[in-house]
């Protein structure tokens, strides 16, 4: 969900299908991301958009996936 919302502003229906999971989970998992500060939201009549908040994120994962393919390669050396 982080990476599409990084990428446009998005309603809890097209979440919901992008992750298939019904719209009550998706739905609390946006306001546990909105209650720590990550995401956003504004109301339209009915319908509520989410957005990121923050924009360190795209970093952030990058690093994270750089630390987990070199613990994956020092763990595959390890077994040799």
């Amino acid at each position: 969900m982080l990476d599409a919302l990084a990428e446009r502003e998005m309603c809890v229906c097209d979440l919901t299908k992008l992750v298939g999971a019904d719209q009550s989970t998706v739905s609390k998992h946006l306001a546990v991301l909105k209650q720590t500060g990550i995401v956003e939201d504004r109301k339209e009549g009915t319908m509520t958009f989410y957005s990121l908040k923050i924009c360190c994120l795209q970093g952030f994962w990058e690093c994270v996936e750089s630390v987990l393919r070199d613990n994956l390669k020092e763990q595959r050396a390890a077994l040799r």
